[in-house]
C-alpha cells in the first residue's frame, strides 16, 4: 500500500485548491461477518460486471478518506491485486486500475474495508450474449486458436503537410518523415499529427483503434495523454452479408466523406485532428456481419477494450452511410447506451424494412419478366402488357425498374439467396437445393437465426398449413424463418385508382405475382410470414420500432434519390416513426442538400462538430431531468434542420425526390414497417377506381379468389407489431441458444462508457412494458 499512500498524498497536494469526493454509499463486505464497512467502494468501469470479456477489467475504488489508504487491500479471488491501483489527479480518493487474470466465469473482486463484486468474465473470442458461435468459421492467418485470437499489433501513421497526399501515411519510428503536419485539438493543444493504430482480435474478428499520439510518452487509462478529449467515434461499413470468416476492420469511415474526394477530408481523420479517438470492428461492417446481436456484442467488447487501455469516455458517436446507418439505428434502439449520438447518411432504419421493399422488387421483376439480359421487358410472365411508366408506378419510383434491378442484383439477391457465396464457405460446402440441400446457407436470414428462429412447420397462427418445403422435410429440420410476407397486398392499387393501370392489369398482377420459398424460388401462392420470425423481427430490433431511440441525438444527412436502391425516403422512415411513437422528432435533425445520397460533401465533418456541441451541452446538464428531455432542452440553437446550408427548414420532399415503394402504391402507410399487414375481408365496396363501374362479375370473382384470406388493412399496426426489447441475451446458463432472446437483468450504466449525464435514464429503458 505504500505506493498508493504516496500517490494519494501527492494528489491531495495537487488538488488542494480544488477537487472533490462523492459520498460513498453503505455497503457490506461478505467477509466482514455481516458488519457494515463503507470505507471503500468498488465499481467496474469498463463494462457491466456480468458482461466482461478477455480476462481484464478497469476497476474504480473510492475511499471514504485518505487515512484508510494504508488499510486497503483489493482482492481478486482472494489474491491481492492492490498494486494495480493508482489515484486519479482530479480526485485523490478515487483509485483506478486494470485488474488482469480473471478466470472465465464468475470472479470475486473484494475490498477488505468495503464491498465485493461478482464479475463474470467471458472469453475474448466470445460469445458474451449472442448465443452459440455461428459455424463454420474460418480464422485469419496468424490466429493462435480456434477463436481467432492473435497478439495485438501497433502501427504508426501521420498526416502529411503536403496537400497532395490525402489520408494517413505510414510513419517510420526509426526514420521519421519530415512532412508531418501539425494539428490543434478542440482543447487548444497543438502537436504533430501522428496517429497510433492498434489492431487486435475479439469475438473471432478484427478491431482497430486510432489515437492521436505523442510518440514516446506513456498513455494509461488512469493518465491518458492530454490531447485526447475523451470522445470516441465509431465507424461502420455498408451492404448486408453474412460471412463465416474473420475480416479486416474498415480503416476508412464509409460515412459520406468518400475516400479520395478532392479537398474533402474523411471525417474520421477530422475527428482525430480534433483529439477524438476512432474505433472500428469488422463486425460493425454490415456487409460482413448482418447480425444485430453480433454487431452490438462486438461494439460492447471493443468499447471495453478501449476503456481498459485508454481511459473513461465522455461519449461515443457513430457514423456511417447505408449499412453503416442501419447498424447505428438498430443498435441504438436495441442496445441503448452503446452510442450517445448518431451521424447517419444514405440512411435505412434497419434490415427487415429494407428486405420487405426489396423482396417486393424481386417478385415484381420476375413477374414483369425483367432480367439482366432483358432489362425492360414489356410483357409479364402471364402475357399481360405493362408499359414502362406503368411498371414504374407500381414500383412507386420514377425510375422504378432501374432502382429495383440495382436493389435486386447488388443487394437483395446475394444477401437473401442461400446459395450465394459468403466468406469462409467454399463452393462445395454451400447450400444447393439440388446437389447439396444440407449445405451451409449463406443468406443473412440464416446468419441471424439466433434472433428469428427456425421456421415452425405448423405455426399456431395457421395450424392446418404445413409450411416446410420438401427439402426441410427430407432434412428433418426447418430453415431460418423469413419475417415478412405479402399476403393481402394489393399491388398497384394506387395506380389502379388513378387510372394508370387497367383493371385487367391489376387482376393479372395480383393473381400471378406469387411469393417466395425459403430458397428464394418464386411460388404460385402468396408468401406468409414465418413464425416465430415475424414477432421476433420486432422484438429483437431487426425491424426497428424506434421506441428506444428518443434517448440518442441523431443528425441525418439526405440528398436526392439516385435511383440506386438508396431511396431518400428511407431516412424519412426514421423521422416519421419517431413522430408516430413520440409525437415529435426533436432528437432528430435533418440536413438536406443537392449531393445525391449524402446532401453535401462537407456535411459529415460539419455534423461531427455539431454533434459534439450538442453532446457537450447534454453532458453539462447534471440535473435529474430524463435523458430524452435533456436531449431536447440542451440542443444548441444552431443545430437544426437545414437545406443546402440554409438553417431552419427541411428541404422539400420534392427536392429530395422522396418516392414511394410497392407497398405504399398498394395503399400502405408511409412508415415502411409493414412487413406483413393485418387483414380485413375483401370488399367490392372499396375503392377500385373505374373497376367499381366497369368490372364484370368474373373479375370480381377472380379478385375474391385471389384475396380469399383478405386484403391489407393498412389502418392498423403491422401484424405482430411489438416494442423492441432492449439488451437481449441469446444464450442460457448452459450456453444453448435462446431463440428471440431474453432480456438481461437491469443493471447500472457502465460508468466508463459515458459521462453521468447520459446515464440518468439508463435503467428504465431496460424495463419494457
Amino acid at each position: 500500500m505504500k505506493n498508493i499512500i504516496i500517490t494519494i498524498m501527492i494528489s491531495l497536494m495537487l488538488a488542494a485548491c480544488g477537487g472533490s469526493s462523492s459520498r460513498v454509499g453503505v455497503v457490506t463486505n461478505p467477509d466482514s461477518g455481516g458488519e457494515v464497512d463503507d470505507r471503500a467502494t468498488i465499481r467496474v468501469l469498463s463494462n457491466r460486471p456480468d458482461l466482461v470479456s478477455a480476462g481484464d477489467v478497469l476497476v474504480e475504488v473510492v475511499l471514504a478518506s485518505a487515512d484508510v489508504a494504508d488499510e486497503l487491500e483489493l482482492l481478486l479471488n482472494n489474491v491481492d491485486v492492490t498494486s494495480v491501483l493508482q489515484a486519479t489527479s482530479d480526485n485523490p480518493l478515487r483509485l483506478l486500475g486494470v485488474v488482469t487474470g480473471l478466470s472465465v466465469g464468475e470472479n470475486t473482486l473484494s475490498a477488505n474495508i468495503g464491498n465485493s463484486l461478482t464479475v463474470v468474465n467471458h472469453p475474448s473470442g466470445g460469445p458474451v450474449f449472442t448465443g452459440p458461435h455461428i459455424q463454420p468459421w474460418e480464422c485469419q492467418d496468424g490466429a493462435t486458436d480456434e477463436n481467432c485470437n492473435q497478439p495485438v499489433e501497433y502501427q504508426w501513421l501521420y498526416k502529411s503537410s503536403n496537400p497532395l497526399l490525402s489520408g494517413l501515411q505510414p510513419y517510420d519510428l526509426e526514420n521519421p518523415p519530415t512532412d508531418v503536419a501539425d494539428t490543434t485539438t478542440d482543447g487548444g493543444e497543438t502537436l504533430p499529427f501522428i496517429v497510433r493504430q492498434e489492431i487486435g482480435y475479439q469475438a473471432r474478428d478484427q478491431y482497430t483503434i486510432f489515437t492521436l499520439h505523442k510518440v514516446g510518452d506513456d498513455w494509461t487509462p488512469v493518465q491518458p495523454q492530454s490531447q485526447w478529449n475523451r470522445r470516441l467515434l465509431v465507424t461502420h461499413g455498408g451492404n448486408c452479408r453474412g460471412d463465416h470468416d474473420t475480416s479486416s476492420a474498415r480503416t476508412d469511415d464509409y460515412s459520406g466523406t468518400i475516400p479520395g474526394t478532392p479537398l474533402t477530408e474523411q471525417s474520421y481523420i477530422t475527428a482525430l485532428s480534433m483529439g477524438w479517438s476512432v474505433l472500428s470492428t469488422a463486425q460493425l461492417n454490415l456487409g460482413h456481419n448482418c447480425n444485430l446481436s453480433y454487431q452490438a456484442e462486438s461494439l460492447m467488447m471493443a468499447k471495453e477494450r478501449f476503456i481498459e487501455q485508454y481511459g473513461e469516455l465522455r461519449y461515443t458517436v457513430g457514423t456511417g452511410c447505408s449499412g453503416g446507418a442501419i447498424t447505428q439505428n438498430m443498435i441504438a434502439n436495441a442496445y441503448p447506451g452503446l452510442y450517445q449520438g448518431l451521424l447517419t447518411t444514405c440512411t435505412y432504419p434497419d434490415v427487415m424494412s429494407t428486405a420487405t421493399q426489396f423482396a417486393d422488387y424481386h417478385m415484381l421483376l420476375r413477374y414483369f419478366g425483367i432480367t439482366a439480359d432483358n432489362p425492360v421487358a414489356p410483357t409479364s410472365r402471364d402475357g399481360t402488357f405493362y408499359a414502362i411508366p406503368q411498371q414504374n408506378e407500381i414500383y412507386g419510383h420514377v425510375n422504378g425498374i432501374v432502382n429495383a434491378t440495382v436493389a435486386d442484383t447488388a443487394l437483395f439477391g446475394e444477401a437473401v439467396d442461400p446459395a450465394s457465396a459468403c466468406g469462409g464457405v467454399s463452393a462445395e460446402e454451400r447450400f444447393d437445393q439440388d446437389t447439396n440441400p444440407g449445405g451451409v446457407r449463406c443468406d443473412v436470414i440464416s446468419f441471424m437465426e439466433n434472433m428469428v428462429g427456425e421456421r415452425e412447420r405448423f405455426p399456431a397462427a395457421d395450424p392446418l398449413s404445413d409450411r416446410w418445403s420438401q427439402i426441410e422435410k427430407d432434412l428433418g429440420y426447418g430453415f431460418a424463418g423469413f419475417p415478412l410476407g405479402n399476403e393481402g397486398v394489393q399491388y398497384g392499387l394506387i395506380p389502379l385508382q388513378t387510372g394508370t393501370i387497367t383493371p385487367s392489369q391489376f387482376i393479372a398482377l395480383n393473381t400471378n405475382i406469387g411469393g417466395l420459398d425459403p430458397s428464394l424460388n418464386v411460388t404460385a401462392g402468396r408468401m406468409k410470414a414465418d413464425y416465430p420470425a415475424l414477432p421476433n423481427a420486432y422484438r429483437t430490433g431487426i425491424l426497428n420500432t424506434v421506441v428506444n431511440m428518443d434517448t440518442v441525438p441523431i443528425i441525418n444527412m439526405t440528398g436526392p434519390d439516385p435511383g440506386a436502391a438508396h431511396d431518400a425516403v428511407h431516412g424519412y422512415w426514421v423521422r416519421w416513426r419517431l413522430e408516430r411513437e413520440f409525437g415529435h422528432r426533436d432528437n432528430f435533425v435533418h440536413w438536406g442538400g443537392l449531393t445525391v445520397l449524402i446532401g453535401d460533401l462537407n456535411y459529415m465533418n460539419q455534423s461531427l462538430v455539431a454533434m459534439a456541441s450538442w453532446l457537450d451541452a447534454i453532458e453539462a446538464d447534471t440535473s435529474d431531468t430524463p435523458l430524452a428531455q435533456k436531449i431536447i432542452v440542451n440542443k444548441p440553437a444552431d443545430v437544426q434542420d437545414q437545406c443546402n446550408g440554409v438553417p431552419g427548414e427541411m428541404c422539400p420532399e420534392e427536392l429530395m425526390t422522396v418516392f414511394g415503394t410497392p407497398r405504399t402504391q398498394a395503399g400502405a402507410d408511409k412508415y415502411g414497417d409493414q412487413v406483413q399487414c393485418q387483414l380485413k375481408p375483401f370488399s367490392r365496396a372499396d375503392n377500385y377506381g373505374l373497376g367499381n363501374t366497369i368490372w364484370q362479375e368474373a373479375d370480381w370473382l377472380q379478385l375474391e379468389q385471389t384475396f380469399a384470406t383478405g386484403v391489407c388493412d393498412w389502418s392498423k399496426r403491422p401484424l405482430e407489431w411489438q416494442r423492441t426489447v432492449t439488451w437481449l441475451n441469446y444464450q442460457d446458463d448452459k450456453g444453448d441458444v435462446i431463440t428471440g432472446g431474453e432480456q438481461m437483468t437491469p443493471a447500472d450504466f457502465p460508468a466508463g462508457w459515458a459521462s453521468p449525464a447520459f446515464a440518468k435514464t439508463w435503467e428504465p429503458t431496460w424495463q419494457q412494458p
